[in-house]
């Protein structure tokens, strides 16, 4: 069912926030009260499958939550790309679904698009104005050498490749190149897929600063992305689309 489609926020646009999420019941119950409306049109949660509580935790905060059976959180966001298509919305904000990001720094992903004619917005934390709390040494090395990595293979200055703090064009998938329902890019193939893509095509992209913050308690799992098995699943679109086995 499509929703109704109130006056906009942002004059010319619609912009849904997402992000996935699966059984992170205790980081949504703080995450959700700082999903405050005014900063964009709509938020909608997108669980993969989670079997806590979760889902009726954002719901009882006024958050409309999508479910799809556990597939990965490339399928989360496509699946919020096709309830973005169906309602009217033409700017997609992706969000980390463990409370690492700050709703408060949308307004800084979506002035590139609304006034630059920007395509794809990609936050970064290294830049001056961002940051990164309690980020563990060896995920800082990681991130740094990857981006290092990418700078190189584009020939463009990339500071930030892993942060999922994002937002982009939805006009983007009316590029016939640019095909994200395959199945292989249900899990995190999804987002490097995109970010390989709009470089490839000469899409107009910007970063800007943003805050990811980890927990400060140690021994907290920070994330569900598992060394070596998680950068190879993000590393794969590159290899794949560069030696053109995948489109």
């Amino acid at each position: 069912m499509t929703e109704t489609s109130p006056a906009s926020l942002y004059p010319g646009h619609r912009v849904l926030a997402m992000f996935p999420f699966y059984n992170e019941q205790d980081r949504l119950a703080e995450m959700a009260p700082r999903l405050r409306p005014g900063l964009v049109d709509k938020f909608i949660g997108v669980s993969d499958g989670s079997t806590d509580l979760g889902p009726q935790v954002l719901r009882d905060g006024g958050i409309e939550v999508l479910e799809i059976a556990h597939a990965g959180a490339g399928a989360c966001m496509k699946r919020a790309v096709r309830y973005a298509q169906e309602n009217g919305y033409d700017i997609m904000v992706v969000m980390a679904g463990n409370n690492k990001d700050n709703p408060e720094e949308i307004p800084r992903l979506l002035d590139p698009i609304l006034n630059e004619g920007c395509d794809y917005v990609q936050g970064s934390r290294f830049l001056p104005g961002g940051g990164y709390p309690h980020l563990p040494a060896f995920r800082f090395f990681a991130i740094k050498l990857l981006s290092l990595l990418f700078s190189f293979y584009t020939l463009r200055r990339c500071t930030e490749l892993t942060n999922g703090f994002r937002a982009y064009s939805l006009r983007l998938f009316a590029d016939p190149r640019i095909d994200i329902w395959q199945e292989w890019l249900d899990g995190y193939e999804y987002e490097y897929y995109i970010h390989w893509k709009v470089h490839a095509y000469g899409y107009k992209i910007k970063e800007v600063p943003v805050i990811k913050s980890y927990p400060a308690k140690k021994g907290m799992r920070y994330s569900k992305i598992r060394p070596f098995i998680g950068w190879w699943h993000m590393l794969r679109p590159f290899i794949l689309l560069t030696l053109r086995l995948k489109h």
